[in-house]
């Protein structure tokens, strides 16, 4: 079982990649310690920025460091920098076209206990909508290194969504090829098809390995990028398994599903189930409860794929 959170793993990229490049900028709003980033305000003091509470100015600063030629990566808690900052994102980042990597750190119900005000379930909605921006949400450790280095090449605004705890491992290393809008096919299938990102990419996994004790072919998609969307790995899977089940950490509306739909609506409709945070104020409690509840296990994906698909 893997034991490093993703954000401990940013920072230990960015560590590895500022010997060489002293342009890498790393801002926090208070939150180095949930960052993890004490150890690269330590190593590097002249490429951190401490700004305190106050998110909107960190869009602001990192923009204007990024016009100086900089490569800001903003970290701050996701339920903040996505809402309390969403006009400077717009302006400053993307109508700016600046190129600004935004950390959001203990994403969706990470903050647990805390509740909705800390929950970020409707933060990929937002930003998905903003032009100019774009999204993406790793699914483990290896997933995470490949996508800081990918960001160091990106040129552009990025909106990065990863949780608080340690993940599973969904891949077995980092040797594989990453690339920012193009999806990942975790396992090959017929019957139907779960499109899963971020930590619920190792869910559809375990439910696929369920589904065949059923005889049930399932393939499963990790969307790690949700804009810009792989709309050719949507519309093949619709094509070639004629059902879909997408599964987030985030509302059911104007996330993953949305934009599955979006584009299974308009170019292959197909039977489809959105799986993730309804219409209300999601519960407060760990994660695994919170995922209980709404039913974003594995368990709960066999059967709304066994219905599916009537076996």
């Amino acid at each position: 079982m893997n034991k490093i959170p993703n954000r401990q793993v940013i920072c230990d990229t960015l560590l590895e990649q500022a010997k060489d490049d002293r342009d890498i900028i790393v801002l926090a709003s208070d939150s180095r310690g949930s960052a993890a980033m004490a150890p690269f305000a330590n190593a590097y003091p002249d490429q951190f920025v401490e700004v305190g509470i106050a998110e909107q100015n960190i869009v602001g600063m990192s923009a204007g460091l990024a016009h100086s030629g900089k490569k800001p990566f903003v970290t701050s808690p996701a339920c903040f920098l996505s809402m309390r900052s969403i006009e400077q994102i717009k302006v400053d980042v993307a109508y700016s076209r600046t190129n600004v990597k935004l950390i959001g750190i203990s994403g969706g119900v990470s903050y647990g206990a805390l509740g909705m005000s800390h929950h970020s379930v409707q933060d990929i909605a937002v930003a998905r909508a903003i032009p100019g921006l774009a999204v993406v949400l790793p699914a483990d450790r290896h997933e995470t290194k490949k996508m800081t280095e990918a960001l160091l090449k990106y040129e552009g605004g990025v909106y990065v969504r990863i949780g608080r705890n340690a993940v599973e491992d969904v891949y077995e290393s980092a040797d594989y090829v990453f690339e920012i809008g193009k999806a990942v096919t975790m396992k090959p299938g017929t019957d139907i098809t779960i499109i899963a990102v971020g930590e619920t990419v190792r869910i559809a996994m375990d439910a696929a390995e369920l589904l065949a004790a059923e005889d049930v072919s399932c393939r499963v998609i990790n969307m790690h990028t949700i804009k810009p969307l792989d709309e050719e790995a949507i519309i093949a899977a619709a094509r070639e398994t004629g059902r879909i089940i997408t599964v987030e950490e985030h509302s059911i509306y104007g996330g993953l599903g949305a934009a599955v739909a979006e584009v299974v609506v308009q170019y292959y409709p197909v039977p489809m189930k959105v799986i993730g945070i309804p219409d209300e104020p999601a519960i407060a409690g760990t994660t695994t409860q919170v995922f209980r509840h709404y039913g974003i296990t594995s368990d709960h994906l066999k059967q709304v794929a066994l219905e599916m698909t009537e076996k």
